[in-house]
């Protein structure tokens, strides 16, 4: 594999501020870094913004610019809410309900826990409206071998029907048999 890692991912945030606050009091994450700058640097066009990168864990990095310059922030109405997300991992369920607790003190609705089989998450928004899970993994070896074994058949199915293959619907009906 030529990819090492993920460098960063980066979206847009409403307030830089606003941003750096809440990824720090709900999820901990700090503020490593910060750019600000007139022009873009890759595209040279006029449009001053402020970049933040937030440390999230093992080298992990995720980015927000705030664009005041730029038309209100939006979302594809042609994609369900649900769909985009920013997932994290944290090393078990017990981490995953100590967020829950921290995100509703902030007054956040929060869904889940939600059972997923080989994990469990929840889910909740940040103050840009980007949809966030917490996910904490659940999944024996066992069960990630028998996933990945049939994956590329499954993919090679949908590719041709567009309908569900069934080969890993023991994730949803609760049954894990070897």
């Amino acid at each position: 594999m030529l990819v090492e890692k993920i460098h960063h991912v980066a979206y847009r945030c409403k307030d830089a501020k606003e941003t750096v606050q809440f990824y720090k009091s709900v999820l901990d994450m700090d503020l490593i870094g910060a750019i600000a700058e007139d022009k873009v640097p890759s595209t040279k066009e006029p449009d001053p913004y402020m970049h933040l990168f937030l440390d999230a864990g093992n080298g992990n990095i995720l980015a927000f610019f705030e664009l005041p310059n730029s038309p209100p922030m939006g979302r594809d109405p042609n994609t369900p809410e649900w769909t985009q997300h920013i997932a994290f991992q944290v090393k078990d369920v017990d981490t995953m309900l100590a967020i829950k607790d921290r995100a509703e003190a902030a007054g956040l609705s929060v869904i889940g826990p939600t059972d997923h089989a080989i994990f469990k998450s929840i889910y909740f928004f940040d103050p840009s409206g980007h949809r966030l899970e917490v996910a904490a993994w659940t999944a024996t070896g066992d069960m990630m071998q028998r996933m990945k074994d049939v994956a590329h058949e499954m993919i090679e199915e949908w590719s041709v029907t567009k309908q569900p293959p069934r080969h890993t619907a023991w994730l949803h009906i609760g049954e894990f048999a070897n």
